[in-house]
């Protein structure tokens, strides 16, 4: 499909709905400082994991150039989305650009052990996936890579087994041609706007510490499955995973992740006229819940 064919982009609701998801957050990042009682600040905390992630699926729009018309807008309304998540909006583009590059490819097989795999390696990446510690390492990244660049491209292990096994290869080597001072303006903001939320709320570390733990788990373990052992195909690579039609709604038909791939251009309000009732459908839960077994061998017929 031409980019000309694409649906219209829902640009007014598209930001009617960055603004209520970003201020749904704020309430929740407030009510999980402030609330006396525990289990009101761990409703808060849950609540925020579903709206922070409808703040992410625009971001992931923005990325895709489909969030606005126009391209300016869509990259402002783009940068404003990654301050809640937090990261850079520019860091965050390229390597989601990445990922449609090399999907399913042997540089993004996390699901499989290769023969000479490091295992402990394989191991640990699969688990800090799905235990939600992945997300640290895209704000903690932002912020070593605008103090100090040099030492992300250090990491990237380029024509190593570590490197091509964890993807740091691929990912990492965006950063060589990276405009550092656009990702460290845009580091800059995300600061900025974090530490404005702490002053105005008087957030307590704990209480964000809680809202921003439970999103962690609700994206990491999503990232990755929609593509847990899908097709070792680029386009084809992923699932249009089956999950309760409410929390479809909140993720922005996320989980319609096989029509995305195969449509990136569409955006998400109109992925499920994409969506192929002919294929193989798992649900969600079947996909999270077989991940916790761990990465399987890769399978002899595929060799």
């Amino acid at each position: 499909m031409r980019a000309d064919d694409a649906p219209p982009i829902p640009a007014a609701l598209n930001a009617v709905l960055l603004v209520t998801a970003m201020g749904a957050g704020a309430l929740c990042l407030w009510t999980a400082s402030h609330a006396e009682a525990l289990w009101v600040r761990l409703v808060a905390a849950g609540v925020f994991s579903f709206v922070n992630n409808t703040v992410f699926s625009l971001l992931h729009e923005a990325t895709h150039g489909v969030l606005h018309p126009s391209r300016r807008i869509n990259d402002g309304l783009g940068r404003l989305a990654a301050t809640f998540f937090p990261t850079s909006y520019t860091l965050q583009r390229a390597f989601h650009l990445t990922h449609h590059r090399y999907n399913r490819t042997a540089r993004e097989q996390f699901d499989y052990l290769h023969p000479g795999d490091h295992r402990f390696l394989k191991y640990a990446q699969w688990y800090v996936i799905l235990t939600g510690f992945y997300w640290l390492f895209v704000p903690l990244g932002a912020l070593v890579f605008a103090l100090a660049p040099g030492l992300l491209r250090r990491l990237r292990g380029p024509g190593t087994r570590y490197g091509e096994q964890t993807g740091a290869d691929a990912y990492l080597g965006r950063l060589e041609d990276a405009p550092g001072a656009a990702i460290r303006v845009e580091v800059l903001g995300m600061v900025a706007v974090q530490a404005v939320l702490a002053y105005a709320l008087d957030l307590t570390l704990v209480g964000w510490a809680l809202c921003y733990a439970a999103f962690a788990v609700k994206w990491s373990s999503l990232q990755y499955a929609d593509h847990a052992w899908s097709p070792l195909d680029v386009r084809e690579g992923a699932w249009d995973l089956k999950v309760a039609a409410p929390v479809r709604w909140v993720f922005l038909n996320y989980h319609h992740h096989r029509a995305h791939h195969r449509h990136p251009q569409v955006p998400w309000l109109y992925l499920g006229r994409y969506v192929d009732d002919g294929a193989e459908r798992p649900s969600f839960l079947r996909v999270w819940l077989s991940m916790w077994r761990g990465p399987r061998p890769f399978p002899e017929q595929l060799k």
